[in-house]
């Protein structure tokens, strides 16, 4: 690819309006192209007021970049492809604002996780959470946070505009049992990663930028509630750069009630794939089901904190993930070195069956004590 090209490609997408143009991710195959687009790229958007026009991906070799609509097609050479910057959503619908509920949750109850706090309470776990932000003011989350990033605003903190991420965050780390509520493992550290809007969309460079982040920050899980309908081999390559590292990416399955498929990225094999029950130890009507799940847990009417330091009850497989990062947490402070390879047969092997199932052995719940008990056989 020589300079002609490249500069034509950066000046393209840098005149390009967000009304009628769409993302694309170009990848590079041989690393001369990349090193000589990356080379320009910084000599252009040095002194840019707007350089989020294109953005590098270095954990995969990568751009985004807006592309005309008029002009949908890029010419660039074989050594080089190029997929949509797809748009992906967050896994929960808010249900309603809830009273302060003093004490533990149900779904941190259900797992058993208070029975294994005298073994574990997950001290100096670091869980990436890629989602909306988080309340860097909430009472319940105060002692369980540090300063993470924003990749919408480099400049500011990953301020929750949303409510998703603190709900999430809540769920695997709150800590005020006295006052407020407690999470899974109270004693973890929440990394907040910001790579959704106010309206819970980001496109999969953000995702692919907030692994990147969570990798170099090495992080121990990743909690990933959220997903999208189509697989990205850009998304893959960086799920799969993270698990090389040996991160654990805990990711939701989806809410369409499918009984044979699940969403992206959590049907990549690389992921723990997360399921969502209800009180009664049955799937959740609403939860993605099906052999590519490798474990459920509670995600109907979860209790958990929210923004300007208030609760609210949401569901979703969101809401069941945050309850498996949480365990997971817990599981690597017991047991440190543990790799994703192992930490995913534990789970499958330690999980409660559940009721109503055809299939007992392949289909069950988080179950903590029994997770404890099966690394330790």
């Amino acid at each position: 690819m020589d300079r002609t090209e490249i500069l034509r490609c950066l000046h393209t997408a840098q005149s390009c309006h967000a009304h009628n143009s769409k993302r694309r991710i170009v990848r590079f195959q041989q690393s001369g192209d990349y090193e000589r687009f990356l080379h320009e790229w910084s000599k252009l958007y040095a002194n840019t007021a707007s350089p989020q026009a294109v953005r590098h991906i270095p954990l995969i070799k990568a751009f985004s970049l807006p592309i005309s609509n008029a002009q949908p097609s890029l010419k660039l050479p074989g050594s080089i492809w190029t997929e949509d910057d797809s748009q992906v959503t967050v896994h929960a619908t808010v249900y309603k604002p809830a009273a302060r509920d003093k004490g533990i949750p149900w779904g941190v109850q259900e797992i058993k996780a208070p029975l294994a706090w005298s073994l574990t309470t997950g001290h100096r776990i670091k869980v990436g959470v890629i989602d909306t932000g988080i309340d860097f003011g909430h009472p319940d989350l105060k002692h369980s946070i540090t300063r993470g990033i924003n990749l919408l605003n480099r400049a500011a903190l990953p301020h929750d505009d949303n409510g998703h991420g603190t709900h999430i965050a809540g769920t695997i780390a709150a800590a005020n049992q006295l006052q407020g509520m407690i999470g899974v493992a109270p004693r973890s550290t929440i990394y907040p990663v910001k790579a959704f809007d106010q309206n819970g969309s980001a496109f999969v460079s953000d995702i692919i930028l907030g692994i990147d982040w969570c990798v170099r920050n090495r992080v121990d899980v990743i909690n990933m509630s959220f997903g999208m309908k189509t697989r990205s081999k850009s998304l893959l390559n960086a799920v799969t750069n993270a698990y090389n590292a040996g991160i654990i990416i805990v990711a939701s399955s989806g809410n369409d009630g499918k009984r044979k498929s699940i969403d992206y990225p959590a049907r990549y094999p690389q992921t723990i794939a997360v399921g969502a029950t209800n009180r009664l130890r049955r799937i959740a009507p609403f939860s993605n089901r099906g052999l590519y799940i490798d474990i459920y847990a509670p995600g109907d009417k979860i209790f958990s904190s929210w923004l300007r330091g208030k609760y609210n009850e949401m569901s979703g497989t969101s809401m069941a993930t945050s309850h498996v990062s949480g365990a997971i947490a817990l599981l690597l402070a017991h047991k440190p070195g543990l790799s994703p390879g192992d930490i995913k047969s534990i789970l499958k092997r330690s999980m409660m069956p559940l009721r109503g199932t055809k299939t007992p052995r392949l289909i069950g719940e988080l179950d903590v004590l029994r997770m404890l008990q099966a690394v330790d056989r």
